[in-house]
């Protein structure tokens, strides 16, 4: 193995005194000397309390302290390193005053400002005035000079250089958090690494591999990430960032594995192969089912007769006929003697779902009731008593069909709209009360990488709709500069005065001190200003329940001309009026959520657009973004586009809703390891294993908080 230089601001942290020291890799590590408590909240905040979760915060970039310039030297646009002296560092603005904090450096060449937004009491510490300090950053500039905002900074005390000399030359920065500096972080992980090496985990890896791919143990792998001499060294193709990639790969592969065997071996309710409520609702369509809607039935209703429970994910491009797929299902389910129940994320969302189960069951004789959150206590406790009592075919509703007191006669069938936006836990509580677990179909509008769809969902069957229903109009979709936001207003007069509808989404509800986005209760204002005689609705999420039904009935109805909206609207709802789709700040908008939004409009017969307004100039991520929503409207590529530009966290919407997020694979660098993952699960759960190679996957299994499968593996 090569030699590494010492980790910079060199020298480890101690356990503070009077903290006892974690037990293994596994075990929290402490608060360390020196370091406060709300600092060490901080520390376990950013990476993860255990030990093994502070080793795997890798760095992303690295520093290369011998290439560092003066001021005058920096070019724009181009990270520089530079040595300075803090000249000036203003009084912090009270907590309630937000404005950003410009504290001015020189290094005798020439100055700069070092610009902090949201400054906390920490740039007191970072910024000593007259002492010298190291910053790293984007250099910019405007009429006041040479700037970088929100810069990297390390203490380097008055002798500069000199003490500098004591430091390794090649630094790893890391992502940090308000108040918790390079030197901190990278002092804590110098201490991690000296305790993995004093506290061994077994190898889980099959030494073959490791020497056919020239890969190092775990432990050797946990030192190249953090003591990195290029930048090459940090990047994913690098054979320890491989390696560490493939370790989560392989713990979650055995884990969907474990769950999959699982529900196979379970006991579920098995429907029988009647379909003459699925054959009249078929019969009274004026269209005939796609051959992508036909197939996803078809394995649908395969698995509903088989004796064991379904667990399957129905994606489907926007407009595809999801809904009809579901209720198809649900009619196969209720024939049988059962209730389902269709859950969804919004109330917006779930009275729609209300309104067309409504129109297609209720003529079959069938029962369809509503649960939302802004019922009345009184409507909700009878609703649920029928319910209970069998009266009710299907019930539709929000989180609130999970409360503990909603219980079903015979529940058969699950279905959950835009399953990404709930947790496990609401999803499961559907299941309870039940002596035999119903099927669950989970469906989304946002469709899977595959790469992700082996790796998050590995443990369901998947049905893909990659049709859309005949006679969808294409939508014609253009990006304009905010410059020119009084023309897309001006379009819009001509759009509402020949009787279509149009939307205008915003990404704020009100106007914030911080920011420049402009907010939805301003831009109502300034349309109402721009187009008088036409009726502008405002829906958002800070609004009342009721207040929120009432707007969007006024929308559908067609007595609201203009919606100005925040992304509430980004799934579910149908208003084949709406011709035009308005989208302020596109450039702050994933890619999968502006093909969402789009996918509000083009559901009727009139030429449809998408206006896509963003604020100059824009990054080169925002340009990849806009451009591939211009070239194509398959949601299926564009969903791996954007896994490309945003990864997996921003793509499934897990950030939000507390699911799978991967911390060492990069899915978009590390896809080729997806079958070699699934097929050392695959060899690992079908041969014999000794002792020591059940206790390393065991513990592989711990290491990724894969804990029930890992008590699995063990037995």
């Amino acid at each position: 193995m090569v030699a590494r230089t010492q980790t910079h601001l060199s020298g480890e942290l101690k356990v503070a005194a009077g903290v006892p020291a974690a037990s293994g890799l596994l075990g929290y590590y402490p608060r360390f000397a020196g370091m406060a408590p709300a600092l060490h909240a901080k520390l376990a905040e950013l990476t993860g309390p255990r030990w093994v979760d502070l080793l795997f915060h890798l760095p992303t970039r690295v520093l290369d302290r011998s290439a560092s310039l003066s001021i005058a030297q920096a070019p724009l646009g181009e990270v520089a390193t530079m040595i300075v002296s803090v000249v000036r560092r203003p009084p912090l603005p009270p907590r309630h005053i937000k404005r950003p904090l410009a504290i001015e450096l020189t290094d005798g060449s020439g100055s700069l400002r070092a610009i902090f937004f949201n400054p906390g009491s920490w740039l007191e510490r970072a910024f000593p005035v007259g002492q010298v300090v190291i910053i790293s950053g984007k250099v910019e500039s405007d009429n006041k000079g040479k700037k970088i905002i929100h810069p990297d900074v390390w203490a380097a005390g008055n002798d500069g250089e000199k003490k500098l000399g004591n430091v390794a030359r090649i630094w790893p920065l890391y992502p940090l958090t308000a108040g918790l500096g390079q030197g901190w972080l990278s002092r804590a992980i110098a201490t991690g690494l000296e305790y993995a090496r004093e506290n061994p985990l077994p190898e889980w890896l099959p030494k073959a591999l490791l020497d056919e791919r020239g890969w190092p143990l775990f432990r050797e792998a946990l030192v190249q990430v953090h003591q990195p001499q290029t930048e090459a060294e940090v990047a994913p193709g690098h054979p320890a960032r491989q390696r560490l990639a493939l370790d989560e790969l392989f713990a979650t592969q055995l884990a969907l594995a474990h769950a999959r065997a699982t529900t196979r071996s379970l006991r579920g309710l098995a429907h029988g192969s009647h379909h003459a409520l699925r054959d009249k609702l078929l019969a009274r369509l004026p269209f005939k089912l796609t051959a992508g809607q036909q197939v996803a039935l078809a394995e649908i209703g395969a698995d509903l007769e088989a004796p064991r429970p379904m667990l399957r994910l129905l994606q489907g491009d926007v407009g595809s006929g999801k809904t009809l797929v579901a209720l198809l299902a649900l009619l196969k389910v209720i024939e049988n003697g059962h209730q389902g129940v269709l859950m969804a994320p919004t109330e917006i969302l779930a009275r729609q779902l209300f309104a067309n189960a409504q129109k297609y069951l209720q003529p079959l004789g069938l029962t369809v009731a509503l649960l939302v959150g802004s019922m009345s206590k009184a409507q909700k406790t009878k609703l649920k008593q029928h319910v209970r009592e069998g009266f009710v075919n299907l019930l539709v509703g929000t989180h609130a069909l999970t409360e503990d007191d909603v219980v079903f006669d015979k529940l058969g069938l699950a279905v959950i709209d835009e399953q990404h936006r709930f947790g496990v836990r609401q999803r499961v509580a559907l299941s309870t009360n039940q002596p035999l677990p119903p099927d669950v179909l989970l469906m989304t509008a946002t469709p899977i990488p595959r790469t992700l769809a082996l790796t998050v969902f590995g443990d369901m069957d998947i049905s893909s709709l990659r049709d859309k229903p005949p006679g969808r109009v294409p939508i014609s979709t253009v990006a304009l500069p905010a410059e020119r936001v009084v023309e897309v207003a001006q379009r819009l007069q001509s759009i509402v005065q020949g009787g279509q509808q149009a939307y205008w989404v915003c990404p704020l509800v009100e106007e914030d001190e911080e920011t420049t986005l402009t907010a939805a209760i301003a831009r109502k204002d300034w349309l109402c200003s721009q187009l008088p005689k036409a009726k502008i609705g405002l829906l958002h999420g800070k609004m009342k329940a009721a207040d929120k039904a009432q707007v969007m009935a006024d929308f559908v109805a067609g007595s609201v001309d203009i919606l100005v909206s925040t992304t509430v609207i980004e799934v579910g709802v149908d208003v084949p009026n709406a011709s035009v789709m308005v989208i302020e700040h596109a450039e702050r908008f994933g890619l999968a959520q502006l093909h969402q939004l789009r996918g509000r409009v083009g559901r009727g017969q009139a030429a449809s657009h998408c206006l896509l307004v963003y604020a100059s100039p824009l990054t080169e991520y925002a340009k990849q973004r806009i451009s591939a929503l211009r070239e194509s409207e398959d949601g299926f590529l564009l969903a791996e586009k954007d896994l490309e530009l945003r990864g997996p966290g921003e793509v499934l919407g897990t950030r939000q809703a507390g699911e799978v997020r991967t911390r060492l694979v990069d899915l978009h660098h590390h896809q080729h390891l997806i079958p070699v993952a699934r097929e050392l699960a695959e060899k690992a759960l079908t041969r014999a294993l000794n002792a020591a190679q059940r206790n390393a996957l065991a513990v592989l299994l711990r290491v990724f908080g894969k804990d029930t499968a890992a008590e699995w593996l063990r037995g």
